[in-house]
């Protein structure tokens, strides 16, 4: 049986995610805002919740369209308010809007969103060694630059934690502990 990072558990779903994509760099614009919409609506849940969400979220924001999502104006607002297959948050909601339109203009200054946040780490994953839960941080000095930075810009829902869990999740920091067998593969 394969050794895999503590938090996975027995869930068909987990263990997908966990062995296909978490850790793994991700450079592609689209992706890298669908994990930062992701992560919005995470905050204060359960990875698990917004994992079974997921598909709901994509054909509700438009497969995470940014160019759609930043022109959302209040009816699509209010239908989504409605929408029970997704995080009904108001201010999570109005969040992806807003950071929909900002991940664009980010865009327009660094011609990738990608070249932006990758700049944080020289375009180089971060290779931790962590071998126990305890040693896996839920915030790091560059995770509160990186969210300080964002905050700067307008974004919202990025506080540090927020923004730890997008860098282990699009693969800029390797947090699969030594023992699991992802750890050498990413």
């Amino acid at each position: 049986m394969k050794q895999r990072c503590f938090w996975v558990g027995n869930d068909p779903l987990y263990i997908e995610y966990h062995d296909t994509e978490w850790g793994v760099p991700v450079y592609d614009d689209d992706k890298l805002f669908e994990f930062l919409i992701l992560e919005t609506f995470q905050a204060g849940l359960s990875w698990i919740t917004i994992l079974k969400k997921r598909e709901n979220f994509r054909k509700a924001l438009d497969d995470f369209n940014y160019q759609k999502i930043a022109k959302y104006g209040e009816e699509k607002y209010e239908e989504l308010l409605q929408n029970e297959g997704i995080i009904r948050n108001k201010l999570k909601i109005k969040a992806t809007i807003t950071n929909a339109q900002l991940f664009m203009k980010v865009q327009e200054e660094f011609g990738t969103f990608s070249k932006y946040i990758w700049s944080f780490v020289d375009g180089e994953p971060i290779k931790n060694s962590f071998e126990k839960r305890e040693e896996v941080p839920a915030t790091t000095a560059l995770s509160d630059a990186i969210s300080k930075d964002l905050k700067k810009r307008g974004f919202k829902f990025v506080g540090s934690t927020v923004i730890y869990a997008h860098m282990q999740a699009t693969g800029m920091v390797n947090d699969h502990t030594t023992d699991c067998f992802r750890y050498h593969e990413v």
